[in-house]
């Protein structure tokens, strides 16, 4: 699938969250999605990027325009080195949270958004990747 734009950015304060968020909205605008479209996927990458900075000690955002012939996406990749997710089955529920928020973050962003893979070993890190289709 060819990739049209490929962005890489480090994930280590908060402004580079922001930074973040205002690519993907770039990268959604440039691709043609809706505005609801582009919504969901700046809520979802947003929450995935302040994931890596808070539980994974930061790390880096890889942001892909997708265009398989029929249809254009936003591909969104987050990886860092952190202490892992012990539990995705248990981190990927409503309400489970390790640090006091409202535990939406993962399963909330998986909704948000047409593909969601996530990896994680203890000790070695996690990666997570979304897909918004136009």
């Amino acid at each position: 699938m060819p990739v049209l734009r490929d962005e890489l950015i480090g994930l280590r304060s908060t402004d580079d969250i922001i930074k973040a968020r205002q690519l993907v909205r770039d990268c959604a605008v440039f691709q043609g999605l809706s505005l609801v479209d582009q919504t969901k996927l700046v809520t979802a990458a947003s929450e995935l990027a302040r994931n890596a900075l808070i539980h994974g000690g930061g790390g880096e955002m890889r942001l892909q325009a997708l265009n398989d012939g029929q249809r254009r996406g936003v591909k969104v990749m987050f990886v860092d080195t952190g202490p892992g997710i012990p539990d995705i089955e248990l981190a990927m529920k409503d309400g489970y949270t390790t640090r006091g928020g409202l535990g939406l973050g993962l399963s909330g962003s998986k909704r948000l958004v047409n593909e969601f893979e996530i990896q994680s070993q203890p000790g070695k890190g996690t990666a997570v990747s979304i897909v918004r289709w136009k």
